[in-house]
């Protein structure tokens, strides 16, 4: 984990991973949540946050990975005080747009 300070209090910025289980999905969020809210980069109310990386992480084990065992996600995020920006990555062949 990476830890640094700006003007406006600190910056955590981090990768992990989760299996390609649906099952896995609840836990691992609800433990980001909690980072994220003890970090300031989300408030206690607000859900938005969540909502988008529940949909996201259950589209890439879902869609991405086609929830294959052997596959894992990938989540790093970046949580500044009243921000936080998140990227998920899946193992699987992507899709042409243009299709």
């Amino acid at each position: 984990m990476t830890i640094a300070h700006n003007q406006n209090g600190p910056c955590i910025e981090q990768e992990r991973s989760l299996p390609s289980e649906v099952a896995a999905i609840s836990p691992f969020v609800d433990t980001l949540m909690l980072l994220f809210r003890k970090c300031g980069c989300v408030s206690e109310g607000d859900s938005e946050v969540e909502i988008a990386l529940r949909e996201a992480l259950a589209n890439a084990i879902i869609h991405g990975n086609h929830e294959n065992p052997r596959k894992h996600v990938y989540v790093r995020f970046r949580c500044e005080p009243e921000e936080v920006s998140i990227a998920v990555k899946d193992e699987g062949r992507g899709f042409d747009m243009k299709k």
